[in-house]
């Protein structure tokens, strides 16, 4: 099993930045794809972005491209998501995700956290 844990979810104005962090823990596998989806209130689960380890590739979803970022410390078992630019229609939980795969539905990822909430004020 794999435990993940997200952090770093907040408040903050349009136009402002937020740092999440994801810590893996358990049978870890540097192999593992890892990704961040998100989820607002009466929508389905969003795919954000996926990193694969190596080699290192990284895939966004359309409305986060060129605001948010995905980075890797495969060393610590942690991933990264620097969001720029932050839009009120990034409110949502913000979720961890990691699999063998990367893809861009979620159910192709084994394991989850619980989520972290992000809320942007216009």
């Amino acid at each position: 099993q794999v435990q993940l844990v997200e952090t770093g979810g907040g408040f903050v104005q349009a136009g402002g930045s937020l740092r999440l962090a994801c810590a893996a823990s358990g049978r870890t596998n540097s192999r593992y794809a890892m990704a961040w989806f998100r989820q607002a209130p009466g929508k389905e689960r969003e795919f954000v972005a996926a990193n694969t380890w190596r080699p290192s590739t990284t895939y966004y979803g359309d409305a986060v491209k060129g605001r948010f970022t995905i980075s890797r410390d495969g060393a610590n078992n942690m991933v990264s998501l620097q969001m720029n630019n932050l839009k009120p229609e990034d409110t949502a939980v913000y979720y961890c995700a990691a699999g063998s795969v990367a893809d861009t539905l979620p159910e192709r990822y084994t394991y989850w956290g619980r989520g972290t909430q992000v809320t942007v004020s216009s």
